[in-house]
């Protein structure tokens, strides 16, 4: 079981925990050590003490008496008034004149009792509890200040967590790049013999969650060597040089315990691209030059493997990426529609599952999802099988946890007015009709008016049957006239317009817009592109590289396309009305219906004398 661990409090922490107990010991402390509790009255109280012979010792002096009861338990002091008797008073009643009443401290002790002993105190504290710290992180009392110029990384030993290829499915080419590695760990000599030396450094490249650190345990697991995982992040520091430092003692360890693998997750956070920067941050560039360095002195046949992980391959630094430093890339991609059933019946192998899970319908349900991804489907799955009551996940579990995923989950407390059920009713019939009117177009799975957190009133599902890697343009303009079937809809039956469509409009206009910038589509721009994308595994951000006058063609064409392809969707609708009314109405009242039962109402022959009943 994994230990939870508390967050690790900094050595700047302890330091003003002790600073504020300095502060307090001054102001608290301090008065009661240099004084002796002196009590001030009035001079009526020092004048009715005289005359009652409640007087021990008395000290005057120009601007104030000090003075005692009898016993000379208690302390008093009042102020000096022009009082011509008073001594003569006080000797009668028996006072004892002295000048040593209270001690006066000298200047040097109450500088020793005021900073040089709780400064004293203040740096015993901390060094104790920076020793304490030191030895819960494993490095001893000779270690630097938290251990600052060592390295975190966290070292598996011999494969303890077990991890081997087999744990691993999706990333069939990856695997088998990997595999070579495991192959030179296990009996570098043939590759020797050849003359062939393993890549000093291989990155590991892809979106998040699709498995590049379990690829990297995986290849540790199976050549059965130490491995050594640390994040980019933990190389940066507060402190210029001690980032480099543990960069050298990373490298330092790995050597002594070769052969071995480390691994270097997101390494754009010390290796992005350097010069140019206004106000660079010269830690990380003494890091970056460190690892350079340290990569250079690595010796082919040293039995050290250096990997690497990052989602931003285009950030990093021309130096780290040559020949020589790493010298190979292997993408990692979202997996196909083999790698994803694939990926399912690993994960699933942890779960309880009815024997009628059919991992190819979910896989094929789930296109363009990760590994990552595909794990938490089953897992929601399995939590919503409990919260159900049922000690097996079955397959509808696994459906709506796709549902989950791309929708969030139901809106329990969301009732809407009939008014507005019909017409998300229409808006989602109107998406399925004109998809399934059209060549091209992927199968509609689903269909349903069930409110969602994602703020979604209904949604269409569409699956495709296997995979597709290309898209013409004829299937894009479907897919565009697809996403203007549900406004297509409400102009058609309702003669107005709702807030509905604001996705399908976004999602048709970035479409339309790819096809002239990116894709090569449009007459007047022939094979020019006109946009850039960067960070393509993180979203894809997208830039227009082209004159002011070219963006507003740009724009004019994308408007003439979405309204062209707006135009084809209504005319379809208008042309099976019977159908889009006789559709809507089962929507309406089921909330759900299902493709089969989709096409089942499409395909019947319509009754010659069937009219549509209000809804």
């Amino acid at each position: 079981m994994n230990e939870v661990k508390r967050p690790k409090k900094t050595l700047a922490y302890f330091y003003c925990i002790a600073a504020i107990l300095l502060m307090l010991f001054n102001l608290f402390v301090m008065p009661k050590l240099s004084d002796q509790q002196v009590k001030t009255v009035d001079y009526g109280t020092f004048m009715s003490m005289t005359e009652e012979g409640d007087i021990g010792l008395v000290d005057i002096t120009s601007n104030r008496i000090i003075f005692t009861n009898k016993d000379e338990t208690e302390f008093y002091r009042t102020g000096l008034m022009d009082d011509p008797n008073l001594t003569e008073r006080l000797y009668k009643a028996g006072a004892e004149f002295s000048s040593e009443i209270i001690e006066e401290q000298s200047p040097l002790v109450t500088m020793l009792l005021s900073w040089v002993i709780p400064v004293v105190l203040f740096v015993a504290v901390g060094q104790f509890l920076s020793r304490q710290m030191m030895n819960k992180a494993g490095g001893g009392p000779g270690s630097l200040m938290f251990n600052m110029g060592k390295s975190n990384a966290k070292i598996y030993v011999k494969s303890s967590e077990g991890i081997k290829f087999t744990d691993v499915a999706g990333v069939d080419e990856a695997e088998e790049s990997l595999s070579e590695i495991v192959d030179y760990l296990h009996d570098p000599s043939k590759y020797k013999d050849i003359g062939a030396s393993m890549p000093k450094g291989i990155l590991l490249v892809g979106p998040p969650g699709t498995g590049k650190t379990l690829l990297a345990k995986a290849v540790a697991g199976e050549a059965n060597v130490p491995f050594f995982s640390i994040s980019g992040s933990e190389f940066v520091e507060m402190f210029v040089g001690m980032g480099a430092s543990k960069v050298r003692d990373l490298f330092r360890q790995a050597k002594e315990k070769a052969p071995c693998i480390v691994f270097i997750d997101e390494i754009d956070a010390i290796g992005k691209k350097r010069g140019g920067q206004y106000g660079g941050n010269d830690e990380r560039e003494q890091t970056l030059n460190q690892l350079l360095t340290e990569m250079d002195g690595f010796e082919s046949n040293n039995g050290v493997i250096i990997l690497a992980a990052t989602n931003q391959p285009e950030s990093l630094d021309p130096a780290l990426t040559r020949p020589g430093r790493f010298d190979r890339r292997v993408p990692v991609e979202l997996p196909d529609l083999k790698g994803r059933e694939e990926i399912l019946e690993v994960h699933g192998k942890k779960f309880k599952l009815e024997d009628t899970v059919d991992f190819a319908k979910i896989a094929r349900m789930a296109s363009g999802a990760s590994g990552a991804e595909l794990a938490n489907i089953l897992n929601e799955a399995a939590l919503r099988a409990v919260r159900d009551g049922r000690s097996l996940v079955s397959q509808k579990d696994l459906e709506e946890s796709i549902e989950v995923v791309i929708a969030g989950y139901q809106k329990k407390n969301a009732i809407l007015t009939d008014e507005e059920k019909k017409i998300v009713a229409y808006h989602e019939i109107g998406h399925a009709l004109v998809a399934a009117m059209q060549s091209h177009s992927a199968p509609v799975e689903k269909i349903t008016i069930v409110p969602r957190t994602s703020g979604a009133l209904g949604y269409t599902m569409q699956v495709e049957e296997g995979n597709h890697y290309l898209m013409s343009k004829e299937e894009i303009e479907n897919k565009i006239a697809t996403f203007t079937g549900g406004r297509a809809a409400e102009e058609l039956v309702f003669g107005s317009v709702t807030t509905g469509a604001a996705n399908d409009i976004e999602q048709a206009t970035k479409l339309a817009r790819a096809m002239i910038t990116r894709y090569g589509m449009s007459e007047d721009f022939d094979m020019v592109a006109m946009e850039t994308v960067t960070n393509q595994y993180l979203g894809g951000d997208t830039s227009l590289t082209c004159s002011a006058e070219t963006q507003t063609e740009i724009d004019r064409q994308v408007v003439a396309l979405v309204k062209k392809q707006h135009e084809k969707a209504s005319r379809i609708l208008r042309e099976n009305r019977a159908k889009l009314d006789e559709l809507a109405e089962n929507l309406y009242a089921n909330e759900t219906i299902t493709g089969e039962e989709f096409m089942a109402i499409l395909n019947a022959k319509e009754e010659p004398e069937k009219k549509l009943v209000s809804l």
